[in-house]
């Protein structure tokens, strides 16, 4: 059974940093590129940044370019999201995801496992 578990979510003030974490387990990811989500309230779900399966290709919302940097070690079956100088407008719940094919896609079709979404709030 594939369970994704999400840490490091939490509150923190206008120019602070935060980082997530999204531990696999119940298949091998390393052949499969990985991606985090974010769904702010009223809003869809938005594609926030992807990362190969060989840790190459980054790719990020523009929003959050030069801000977040996402990471993985494939050793220990997680993918991270540091995300620096948080803004008010990236407060919402955040959802690591394993794509179906080894490089990122922004399409959330394209993934396939899910985690149960944790809260981050930017606060002024």
């Amino acid at each position: 059974q594939v369970q994704l578990v999400e840490s490091g979510g939490g509150f923190v003030q206008t120019g602070g940093s935060l980082r997530l974490s999204c531990a696999a387990s119940g298949r091998t990811f390393s052949m499969y590129a990985m991606g985090w989500f974010r769904q702010a309230r009223g809003k869809e779900r938005e594609f926030v940044a992807g990362i190969s399966d060989s840790g190459g290709s980054p790719d990020y919302l523009d929003s959050v370019q030069g801000r977040f940097t996402i990471s993985r070690d494939d050793d220990k079956n997680t993918v991270f999201l540091q995300m620096n100088n948080l803004k008010p407008e990236d407060t919402a719940i955040y959802y690591c995801a394993v794509s179906k094919y080894a490089l990122p896609t922004n399409r959330d079709e394209g993934y396939d496992y899910w985690g149960q979404g944790m809260q981050v709030t930017g606060s002024s």
